[in-house]
């Protein structure tokens, strides 16, 4: 940092600036934004020296390469509302769009709406950008987007954000490039919640999602679900020559090991979400670099309230206490966690509520629990699958934990090809992995409301329903920040997901592959790194 720096700069603006380098923006371009926020020309040209150096390389247009995720299903979709897998985000952050963008830094920035404007927070008006075209050649107009948004609202689409975008009472076209949208109640996270995966932008109509037909950086030209795709780049993207990649092919390797030696082998240019334990076979490797995110991603053990055992008074307690959350940090994750406290909002996030404890490590007390559920002697089941990540080196400790008292815990490793489809949100008791999410408001609705599509517990409680929308309309900041932090407490207490450790996510790279940068959506750069890496030297 310069000592002419302004006072309040911070390392969100670092990061701000560093991501517009990376998606192309000129050094006048930059200047004029860093002007704009009152910094001077001699300032700001030292800061843009500063940050260019910090991304390191010049883009090269060119090349193709071919990247693997760790889970994919013959599920996969290229329909944004029920995307729900990694893969399924990757290929949505090709062919798609969202309204606005969550950039480096948490920064939220406008993609396909020129501005999203309001007076109260609950009726807003989206204008959105000129000029932009569907891969089929036609213009994207508020039809578009009205239909859209509509559709979360269908239950027979089966969004996953239908609980979110249920706060949406009003979406009407006020003409071809405007887009009026009122809310239940005053909400100033709509701007955020526009830049989920799942509200990407289709055009008015669509109903066959073989292919897609969308405004985003790369065309598909093959999709085979639980099999691979191959995108390649839309030579009439509406921001411009701004796509490195001529290509890329994305498939799944859901094989940890497997996934590194292919990198290694030179056969893959990004392993996404490594194992920790995987750094160690890449330590000294010139040919391949790694890039960490810490941005509240998590697998959890998820104990339904609603079946056996869950449903017998005392094992969920029970199970909180037999997890030995140091190990699962220092063992499973090699020190690449930060230890959970039972629920979804990580530190990264200011609501997160620092005063919450993590449940000790106490087998005696776990023992205690389990004979007051009368489950001592008897054989409870755990599903884990590599699909969920890491889930089965957590079940085997836990499964060790419990052997120790005596409490009979066994691990059922199922495939990560109809995991989850088939196990996730049904097993009694079972692991979930759950992606980064902006705001508290968003987790809780996806995860925790009486009506949450992945109420993975079956966490029913009408006062953390009516605070939620309480919050949600609060537009003071500290009695919003005091909902929360209660709210907090509430799923930490009484839901039946144990969350040990927020993950830092680590994606492997041949070290010829750059651009990459952290997302506060997660991996793989909040999953649309297609859209901005470069193979150096490619062309």
């Amino acid at each position: 940092m310069t000592k002419n720096t302004p006072n309040n700069w911070s390392s969100r603006d670092d990061a701000l600036v560093e991501g517009m380098i990376r998606r192309g923006a000129s050094r006048r371009e930059l200047l004029k934004m860093l002007m704009a926020s009152g910094v001077g020309m001699a300032v700001g040209g030292s800061l843009l020296t500063r940050a260019t150096q910090a991304v390191a390389a010049t883009p090269v247009f060119g090349g193709s390469i071919k990247a693997a995720g760790w889970s994919s299903s013959t599920a996969d979709t290229l329909d944004p509302a029920k995307a729900s897998l990694s893969t399924d985000y990757v290929r949505c952050c090709s062919f798609y769009n969202r309204l606005t963008f969550l950039a480096e830094g948490g920064v939220t920035e406008m993609e396909l709406a020129e501005s999203l404007s309001t007076d109260d927070a609950q009726t807003w008006e989206i204008k959105l950008k000129s000029g932009v075209e569907f891969h089929d050649g036609s213009t994207l107009t508020a039809d578009d987007v009205v239909f859209s948004l509509k559709r979360h609202l269908d239950e027979a689409v089966g969004s996953k954000v239908n609980s979110i975008a249920k706060q949406m009472t009003e979406i009407t076209k006020l003409d071809d490039t405007t887009v009026k949208v009122v809310l239940a109640a005053p909400n100033a996270d709509l701007p955020t919640i526009l830049a989920l995966h799942h509200f990407m932008i289709i055009k008015d109509g669509t109903t066959d999602f073989t292919t897609a037909n969308g405004t985003g950086p790369f065309i598909c030209e093959v999709f085979e679900p639980g099999v691979r795709s191959v995108a390649v780049k839309n030579p009439n993207y509406f921001k411009g020559n701004t796509v490195y990649l001529d290509s890329y092919e994305y498939f799944a390797i859901p094989d940890n090991n497997a996934r590194v030696n292919a990198l290694l082998s030179g056969d893959i240019q990004v392993a996404a979400a490594v194992n920790a334990r995987s750094l160690r076979m890449l330590e000294g490797q010139p040919s391949v670099a790694t890039s960490i995110t810490t941005s509240g991603n998590y697998t959890n053990l998820n104990i339904r309230k609603d079946l056996d055992p869950g449903m017998k008074e005392g094992f969920i307690e029970g199970m909180k206490y037999l997890i030995n959350r140091e190990a699962i940090q220092k063992s499973v994750f090699r020190g690449l966690a930060e230890i959970g406290n039972d629920q979804p909002v990580s530190s990264a996030n200011k609501y997160h509520n620092p005063n919450i404890a993590p449940k000790a490590y106490d087998p005696e007390q776990a023992k205690f629990y389990f004979e007051k559920a009368g489950l001592m002697g008897t054989e409870v089941p755990i599903v884990a699958s590599d699909a969920a990540t890491s889930s089965v080196d957590m079940a085997m400790i836990v499964q060790q934990a419990g052997s120790e008292i005596g409490m009979n815990l066994k691990v059922d490793r199922v495939p990560s090809d109809g995991y989850w489809s088939n196990y996730w949100l049904k097993a009694p008791v079972h692991f979930g992995n759950i992606n980064p999410r902006p705001t508290p408001d968003i987790l809780f609705s996806l995860l925790y409301t009486s009506d949450a599509p992945w109420n993975e517990s079956q966490y029913k409680s009408d006062k953390f329903d009516s605070m939620l929308v309480e919050a949600r309309g609060a537009l003071d900041e500290e009695k919003r920040t005091a909902i929360y932090w209660e709210m907090q407490e509430m799923v930490a207490n009484e839901a039946g997901t144990i969350i040990p450790a927020y993950i830092s996510n680590v994606d492997a790279i041949s070290s010829n592959l750059k651009g990459l940068a952290p997302n506060p959506l997660g991996g793989q750069m909040g999953y649309a790194f297609a859209e901005y890496v470069w193979l150096d030297g490619a062309a």
